[in-house]
């Protein structure tokens, strides 16, 4: 196979240059929101005219979406790295609560953008949807796989879920107001502890 010329070789320089853009995208929606945040500021602080970015990303709504999907796919990274292809295990998601903590800019843009997505006709608002929906499945299945049908109290793991993705969630906003006071990581493993001695208590309720 030959040498590719100069001229075939661009992708390489273009994929640099969308990930800058990205990034500058995630700074600036976690900054000023989805809504307080221009085309044209983010083409700013890369040195980028308005133009030259829309080259890229043609619209905002464009890059919105490539922010998000890139925000998961750094996500689904994560869990391929501990060797588990199928995201079924309650410990993979406090794997993931952890690894979050070595990225503070990437959670505050999530959660600035999941919070504005509430606001009547966001551009965001079906892609948080969807999101959430796909969240609580897995939750669920993980809850499945390590507990069975039932759960103490008697709930079933589509019961729980909710419950769960709102721990993750409301830990990562208390984390970012204060995180020298409060340890996601840590919290978020110490509700599984709460979970399975629960779960392993109802084990021992001898039957009447």
């Amino acid at each position: 196979m030959t040498e590719p010329t100069p001229r075939h070789r661009p992708s390489a320089r273009g994929d640099g240059r969308r990930e800058e853009i990205l990034r500058a995208a995630f700074e600036l929606f976690s900054e000023r929101g989805y809504r307080g945040t221009s085309i044209a500021a983010i083409a700013e602080r890369i040195g980028l005219t308005q133009q030259g970015l829309m080259h890229y990303f043609p619209t905002k709504n464009d890059l919105l979406t490539a922010v998000l999907e890139l925000r998961d796919q750094w996500d689904v990274a994560q869990v391929l790295r501990t060797g588990d292809s199928a995201p079924a295990r309650l410990d993979l998601l406090a794997d993931l609560v952890e690894y979050n903590t070595d990225r503070p800019a990437i959670v505050q843009a999530f959660t600035v953008l999941a919070a504005d997505s509430v606001t009547e006709k966001h551009p965001a608002k079906p892609y948080f949807q969807e999101r959430y929906g796909h969240v609580r499945d897995g939750v669920a299945a993980s809850l499945r796989q390590e507990f069975g049908e039932q759960l103490p109290g008697g709930l079933s793991p589509e019961d729980l879920a909710p419950l769960v993705v709102a721990a993750m969630d409301g830990l990562q906003l208390q984390w970012l107001l204060n995180p020298e006071e409060v340890d996601m990581s840590a919290r978020f493993r110490d509700l599984l502890t709460l979970l399975r001695a629960a779960a392993g208590a109802q084990e021992t309720v001898p039957e009447r």
